[in-house]
């Protein structure tokens, strides 16, 4: 009876611990880039906002993991939203406080959609991220601080802005508490 109790008890609690730990997980959101070299243009997409396979299907290529953000709002975060502008191929991904709807709707911007929560305060384990922009093709691209920002520097990027805060996450996050 002692085995089957101790069995019992072992099973739920390791049921409610992987349970916690995936709810914590849950919030979270990697962010990727892609680059559509038939455009010569950069993306910034949430996990989950489009398939890979669509992502391929519509030329976009060299996926790479720039950060991880929110999926829900709360205290110290801010939306950061997907506008599309149809005149000249540029996504942009632009944080609620960074221009108004009018100001984008104005550059030409439609298809406004949240993409995700990110951090407005530097905190552990956290990056920040910044817009360049290229006139030659208007195009707007997200680049954490660590990244190689020579290589956009020679392809004509200029105007670096700051964004807001990301999380610098391996895989191996779940080894370390680092949020």
């Amino acid at each position: 009876m002692k085995k089957t109790f101790i069995l019992i008890t072992t099973v739920l609690a390791s049921v409610f611990a992987t349970n916690t730990s995936f709810a914590q997980n849950d919030e979270l959101v990697r962010v990727y880039r892609w680059y559509n070299p038939n455009d010569q243009n950069y993306v910034t997409v949430a996990e989950g906002e489009y398939q890979d396979g669509q992502m391929l299907n519509w030329n976009w290529k060299e996926k790479t993991l720039i950060f991880v953000a929110y999926r829900n709002p709360a205290p110290g975060r801010v939306a950061v939203n997907s506008w599309y502008n149809p005149d000249t191929k540029d996504y942009a991904s632009i944080s609620e406080d960074e221009f108004s709807d009018d100001q984008m709707i104005k550059m030409g911007y439609t298809n406004k959609h949240i993409q995700f929560y990110a951090l407005i305060g530097r905190g552990a384990n956290t990056v920040a991220i910044y817009r360049w922009y290229v006139p030659k093709n208007h195009d707007w691209v997200t680049i954490p601080e660590e990244a190689n920002t020579d290589a956009y520097f020679k392809k004509g990027y200029r105007k670096k802005s700051f964004q807001y805060f990301g999380i610098a996450r391996g895989s191996d996050a779940n080894l370390y508490n680092q949020l």
